[in-house]
């Protein structure tokens, strides 16, 4: 055998070869930043907020993929955390760092309410403080955002409590 020979056994394609990922499961976006801050540089890293996340990304055996996801061509709201965009119906818009922490927060439990204290500290990393201001002119700015988008996901205030994800279909986070 020769050298350029592909049969050759001490040289392997590169998509056959083996690497550790690291999936590390969390339910706030705080959560998430820190683990990647603190396993940086160690392996591939799969943040998810819950199992049913890990499974929409990384199908069992007998799950199959459902059609549209991996495309993205249905009309659920799709985040993708490291290009910094959300997508639906085949549009894209960039967002904030900010924007897309809040998004992302939001997102983790569509149904629940979150304080105005709550989003602020998941966002800006301020325990204590509820700069409702802050809040809400973030939240103006990603309706807007999300209204080009044409989804129909928003962002709903609960009067005295905070804000929700009024859409129902749950968003996939990730890189799609």
């Amino acid at each position: 055998m020769t050298e350029d020979d592909e049969t050759t056994p001490d040289r392997l394609d590169p998509a056959d070869e083996l690497y550790t990922l690291l999936i590390a499961v969390a339910p706030s976006p705080a959560e998430r930043i820190r683990l990647a801050e603190r396993l940086d540089g160690i392996a591939p890293l799969l943040l998810v907020a819950d199992l049913g996340e890990l499974r929409r990304l990384i199908p069992g055996p007998h799950q199959p993929v459902a059609a549209g996801s991996a495309s993205g061509a249905d009309d659920a709201l799709v985040l993708d955390a490291v290009r910094s965009k959300a997508r639906c119906q085949g549009r894209e818009v960039e967002l904030t760092r900010l924007e897309l922490d809040l998004l992302t927060c939001l997102t983790t439990e569509p149904v629940r309410v979150w304080s105005y204290a709550e989003l602020h500290e998941a966002v800006w990393h301020e325990e204590g403080r509820e700069r409702r201001a802050d809040v809400q002119s973030l939240v103006k700015r990603l309706r807007r955002k999300l209204h080009e988008l044409g989804t129909g996901t928003t962002i709903d205030a609960v009067r005295g409590v905070g804000l929700r994800l009024s859409d129902r279909r749950q968003p996939r986070v990730g890189r799609s």
